[in-house]
């Protein structure tokens, strides 16, 4: 059941499965533009053994002031998909140049010098307010991408209550001037150029099926991630990717894992061409137990940035044997 929160006078939904007799709480973070919706095949399978904590980042899926948002993409999404047609080439967030000409309706962006509030040092701070508003107090945290990084600063503001780590496609910690701001620009104008129509677009969502993965998943992904795009709010788009992609940011998370005294494992998927696996063995070897285990990162073949939803079972079994080890364990 989705319940809404108040945490920092923002609505935040989430979904609590019921307690086991681990006295652990599993807590799933989402990365960039997606929601808590792709961690359900994960969720699924560990449930019956911990309760698992999944939400939306302020901003993203549900986490908005305007709850009826999501809704209403997604019943426009049923209504495009009764009638295909053939769809012009195009990728996420660009249409041909004819469309683009006809009246776009986006929100209004905000000036990036302007945006408080979305580093990912914020938005842990946002988590740690959950996990004590639900009475959390052991939490091992799993992010996906963006969301590696909100778990690896949560783990450093709350050390008494995260009691690990699990960063799922995350990784970095070194700041490439011109790919950084080539991701940058290419970032806010997927979030400019995201009209309402999109969703009226028959098959834009098999685009979605196909990009950053290294096979094409399922339609009804596709489907999550056309409605995760069109409807995330503006602001917390163009604010998380503009602030945790700065010079400063990026060169302080290396530090960040370095101070953490709990366990922190990585997840890299081999087909992965947005993180790398070089990248998530870079920033893994600045945790205290690289130097004397070695073995803090896994690698999922035939797996590109969607691992939970690419190779759920494979990231199940990664979870579920990190887990299982005893404090000092490699």
């Amino acid at each position: 059941m989705v319940k809404t929160i108040d945490i920092s006078g923002f609505p935040h939904a989430y979904e609590l499965s019921a307690p086991t007799n681990s006295p652990v709480v599993l807590v799933f973070i989402h990365g960039w533009l997606l929601s808590r919706a792709y961690w359900q095949p994960v969720i699924q399978q560990l449930a019956p053994n911990y309760q698992c904590l999944s939400y939306d980042l302020r901003g993203f899926g549900a986490s908005q002031p305007d709850p009826n948002l999501q809704e209403g993409v997604r019943s426009s999404l049923i209504q495009s998909s009764v009638q295909p047609s053939v769809i012009e080439k195009a990728t996420v967030g660009v249409v041909s140049q004819n469309a683009a000409n006809r009246s776009l309706e986006t929100e209004p962006l905000p000036d990036s010098l302007t945006i408080p509030g979305y580093t990912p040092t914020a938005y842990a701070q946002d988590l740690n307010l959950l996990l004590q508003n639900l009475n959390i107090s052991q939490a091992w945290l799993i992010g996906h991408s963006l969301g590696g990084s909100i778990a690896l600063w949560a783990a450093s503001q709350s050390p008494s209550s995260i009691v690990g780590v699990i960063c799922v496609n995350a990784g970095g910690g070194i700041y490439m001037k011109e790919e950084f701001e080539r991701f940058r620009a290419v970032g806010q104008q997927l979030v400019k150029f995201r009209p309402a129509w999109f969703s009226y677009i028959p098959l834009l969502d098999l685009l979605l099926t196909r990009m950053n993965v290294a096979r094409p998943i399922a339609r009804r992904w596709g489907r999550q991630r056309l409605i995760d795009l069109l409807t995330a709010q503006s602001e917390a788009a163009l604010g998380a990717l503009l602030d945790s992609t700065t010079e400063a940011e990026v060169n302080r998370l290396p530090q960040v894992v370095s101070r953490l005294q709990q366990p922190v494992h990585f997840i890299a998927g081999l087909n992965d061409d947005v993180m790398e696996p070089k990248y998530v063995h870079h920033l893994a070897s600045f945790h205290p137990s690289f130097d004397y285990c070695g073995n803090n990162v896994s690698e999922i073949p035939d797996c590109g940035h969607l691992a939970m939803i690419e190779q759920p079972d494979a990231v199940v079994n990664t979870i579920r044997t990190v887990l299982a080890k005893r404090p000092g364990d490699c």
